[in-house]
């Protein structure tokens, strides 16, 4: 990875630390007071065996001291165990603050960014990505502070009894973290190409997995098998990688630490075989000062070698920070635009609604037109159909209109610019129904109630009712309460179109944007929700896409689309008699029902 890549998403994670609130100083506050009870267990156990050895001290002289060491014992555990709980929330908090900003992103982004990618990777980096920063904010940020400040408090005891000790602890320590910083030179890079591996893994598998009859239909179960062996194989070599790395650095830390304390245990050996005669300041070396070094000198190089752990946990964030950081950071035109926006007019909910464009373009995420130029006016109250070839630039226009893609030249609401108005107002005011009807994991009320979880019992029975569906959910054995399962088992699809309509009639909108609202059902749910649709848009008004062209007799408007123009508009009876492409559709449509 570059290097100064790299620094960018290092300062990016620091910077959201404040997530952590004050569980991250708390950790560091336990850890140092951990150092303190260490030097303070050696001093009592050091003094406790010149003392019994050297001096010969009878046991009852050091009662004191040893209720003092089992007191230590007992508060270290539980420092270890208050530090290790407090960084766990400290992690935690970051995650949920993340998280919940990742899924704000893509809420305002839309569907039509998030179809920019397979479902599957999403859920890596919704999940797997954040997950991994965990143990940065948990566990590397804190061991920082305390690396530097357990070892300075060490050397600070140690220097005043034997300056040779402090030198060869001084000397040795920044071989630890330098190893570190070389090994993770090339960890950072693996964990990237490890977190880019896995979502494309993810997004693979789960497309499969979705559409497996369809690859079972056209008998092509084993060419992707191939291909998710081959995905999972990338996987594999570049986890392993990862894994090489994180061995090869913990063999090396361990070795250092264990030749720095083997040099100072030669160092005290000779010392007191009297080969040696340096370091104790002309006062003699006592059995106390070689062993309160010896049982801190581990200890001197634990937080360092407890860095250089944790820095593998530094490596995998910066691994995962990219997505995420890219993800945040994206701004659309259209984006930038209303984050200037701070007096942006609202909607009231009685308002009617007009919309009219002027040489409007609509554009995809990375600046492609994707339809226009294009002018109209829908008046308020006024019913619009959109039709057109596959292609055509339908479905980029109602994107457009709910603020999902970016646009250049003029889309006025109400006369106002859509791109300086507020778009939660906005969407508050229009309602939107698909031809893929999407209900949650719940109950019936709890999905018809989306927009509004504080809605009654009595006015979600009347939604239903007129929906059409009230029947159907009065005869389920626990009616508005019955649960729908994940992806709305349980359920027809007529059923579940209705279910979504009826959410949509709550929102009590003045405009519905209808996407191809009745593609997928039986003519018996398709009466049902044009109905209930034709009943509750008397006074409000809608643009809807169809392919039913020849079912348009009652709609005020008809707008033609081809290859992103605006190329026919008028009532269903001029456009019938007109040469053109609305002539031709109809024709062909009811050629095929013929």
């Amino acid at each position: 990875m570059d290097k100064s890549l790299e620094k960018i998403l290092t300062r990016w994670l620091k910077q959201r630390k404040g997530a952590c609130g004050v569980y991250l100083n708390l950790t560091v506050m336990l850890g140092v007071l951990t150092g303190f009870s260490l030097v303070a267990q050696a001093y009592l156990l050091a003094t406790m065996l010149h003392g019994l050895v050297i001096e010969n001290q009878v046991v009852s002289d050091f009662t004191d001291h040893f209720y003092a060491l089992l007191a230590l014992i007992v508060v270290r555990a539980l420092l270890a165990y208050c530090r290790e709980r407090v960084s766990f929330v400290a992690g935690q908090r970051l995650r949920q603050d993340v998280r919940r900003a990742v899924l704000d992103k893509l809420s305002e982004l839309g569907p039509a960014y998030i179809k920019g990618k397979p479902a599957g990777s999403w859920a890596s980096i919704v999940l797997e990505q954040v997950e991994d920063l965990h143990d940065f904010y948990g566990k590397y940020l804190p061991q920082m502070l305390i690396a530097g400040f357990v070892p300075i408090t060490i050397l600070a005891v140690v220097f005043p009894i034997n300056w040779a000790a402090g030198l060869v602890l001084l000397a040795t320590a920044p071989l630890i973290p330098m190893f570190m910083i070389l090994v993770g030179m090339g960890a950072a890079d693996a964990n990237r190409k490890n977190f880019s591996a896995l979502a494309q893994l993810s997004g693979h598998f789960m497309d499969r997995l979705k559409g497996l009859s369809t690859i079972k239909l056209f008998n092509r179960g084993q060419a992707e098998v191939s291909a998710i062996e081959s995905a999972s194989e990338e996987f594999r070599s570049r986890t392993m990688s990862v894994l090489r790395m994180a061995f090869l650095s913990s063999a090396v830390l361990e070795f250092f630490a264990a030749v720095s304390i083997a040099v100072l245990a030669v160092y005290f050996g000779f010392s007191y075989l009297d080969h040696l005669n340096f370091g104790h300041y002309g006062v003699g070396l006592t059995l106390f000062t070689g062993l309160f070094v010896l049982i801190l000198a581990p200890e001197f190089y634990q937080p360092l070698r407890d860095m250089g752990t944790h820095y593998h946990a530094k490596a995998q964030a910066i691994g995962a920070a990219e997505a995420l950081k890219n993800l945040l950071e994206y701004q659309t035109p259209q984006s930038s635009e209303q984050a200037s926006q701070s007096h942006a007019p609202l909607l009231t909910a009685a308002e009617p609604i007009t919309i009219s464009a002027k040489q409007l373009q609509v554009m995809s995420m990375d600046g492609t037109v994707l339809l226009g130029p294009v002018d109209f006016t829908l008046n308020a109250g006024e019913h619009v159909a959109l039709v057109g070839p596959s292609g055509a630039g339908k479905s980029s226009l109602l994107n457009a209109l709910l603020g999902f893609l970016p646009y250049s030249g003029s889309l006025q609401v109400n006369g106002v610019e859509l791109n300086q108005r507020q778009l939660t107002n906005w969407r508050q005011r229009v309602a939107w129904l698909g031809q893929n009807p999407q209900l949650f994991h719940g109950s019936i009320a709890d999905n018809v109630s989306l927009g509004d979880p504080d809605m009654p019992a009595e006015r979600i029975e009347a939604l239903l009712a007129q929906a059409q569906v009230a029947q159907f959910v009065n005869s389920l054995p626990d009616g508005i309460n019955s649960q729908i399962g994940e992806q709305s088992a349980g359920v027809s699809v007529g059923q579940a179109q209705r279910l979504c309509l009826a959410r949509a009639l709550g929102q009590q909108a003045q405009f519905y944007i209808l996407d191809e609202p009745t593609a997928s059902l039986d003519s018996q749910s398709e009466q049902a929700v044009m109905s209930a649709l034709e009943q509750v848009m008397t006074t409000a008004g809608s643009i809807m896409v169809t392919h039913k062209i020849d079912e348009l007799a009652k709609v005020d408007v008809i707008w033609v689309l081809d290859a992103g123009q605006l190329v026919q508009q008028g009532s269903f009876q001029q456009l019938s008699e007109q040469d053109g492409l609305f002539r031709t559709l109809l024709g062909e449509q009811r050629g095929e029902s013929s």
